[in-house]
């Protein structure tokens, strides 16, 4: 069975942003979250050993999802100092390790993620999506599962693996029905309203009564406690919008860099300017 992985490069990159702080190079210029992301994926591959491993970006926004709700992601403003510089480093780091990377003008790396899975998925391959993000969890099925990497607040938790059943697990509801709990919830992180007052729980037994979200609208009228009757009729239309929102594209178009074998001289070049001499001599007992 060949294990692919498929990492969530934004996800990962604002993780190692966050998980290592105050590292500079000689002048000045950051690389905290360089040295994060190195040995974020060295512990990937000690881990779980992937044959292939693949790494999206996003670029830029996402115009389609904008279009439907302006204020999609605006709560989450500019990066912060030292990531976008660090960022350009990060990608020429990944191609560099071997792992094969993409992004697209206009597309999220989720989706990318999203298109990527249904090419691969099947029999003969064990696909990994690494991230956090909650809205990936609607991609586990048979041979997909979502690795969560150990949270930045408790780092002791280490890298946690969900198949459906761990998603079951984690959200209440099955994978199937991640799309639809989201979209009655919201995501705060996307900046998407859900139902005022309406929390996890009342989410996971309307669709444990109703099914999917069309049959609770139909049902609007039956639903418990009482008080949302009206408000699930009134923003049905919101809630089909979350749907359009939330719900990845699995058959972008776009052009990738394949995984290949990591270039030793690259990186040299690379953890040379960084001043990562131990990171290098980590290289060369790895790769040579």
């Amino acid at each position: 069975m060949k294990k692919i992985f498929l990492c969530d490069g934004h996800n990962l990159a604002f993780r190692a942003f966050y998980g290592i702080r105050e590292l500079s190079r000689s002048d000045g210029f950051p690389t905290n979250m360089i040295h994060g992301w190195v040995r974020s994926f060295w512990r990937l591959e000690d881990d779980f050993s992937p044959d292939e491993t693949w790494v999206f970006f996003d670029r830029g926004g996402c115009p389609a999802r904008e279009q439907i709700l302006p204020e999609y992601k605006a709560n989450r403003g500019s990066p912060p100092d030292g990531f976008p510089e660090q960022l350009e480093w990060v990608k020429e780091l990944t191609g560099a390790m071997g792992y094969g990377w993409a992004e697209k003008e206009g597309l999220e790396a989720d989706d990318l993620i999203a298109t990527k899975t249904m090419e691969i998925k099947g029999e003969g391959t064990e696909v990994t999506i690494v991230s956090a993000d909650k809205d990936l969890a609607q991609l586990v099925s048979p041979g997909v599962k979502q690795l969560l990497p150990p949270p930045t607040a408790n780092p002791r938790l280490g890298w946690r693996m969900l198949d459906e059943t761990g998603v079951t697990e984690k959200f209440g509801v099955s994978p199937d029905s991640v799309l639809d709990y989201l979209a009655i919830i919201g995501d705060q992180s996307d900046n998407i309203p859900g139902l005022n007052g309406v929390g996890p729980k009342t989410a996971v037994k309307w669709l444990k009564e109703y099914g999917d979200m069309e049959n609770l609208i139909a049902n609007a009228g039956r639903i418990t406690p009482k008080r949302f009757c009206s408000v699930v009729y009134e923003r049905r239309e919101d809630l089909r919008r979350n749907l359009d929102l939330i719900r990845l594209i699995e058959n972008a178009t776009y052009t990738a860099t394949p995984p290949q074998a990591p270039n030793l001289e690259k990186l040299k070049d690379i953890f040379g300017k960084m001043e990562m001499h131990k990171s290098w001599e980590e290289a060369q007992k790895r790769y040579c």
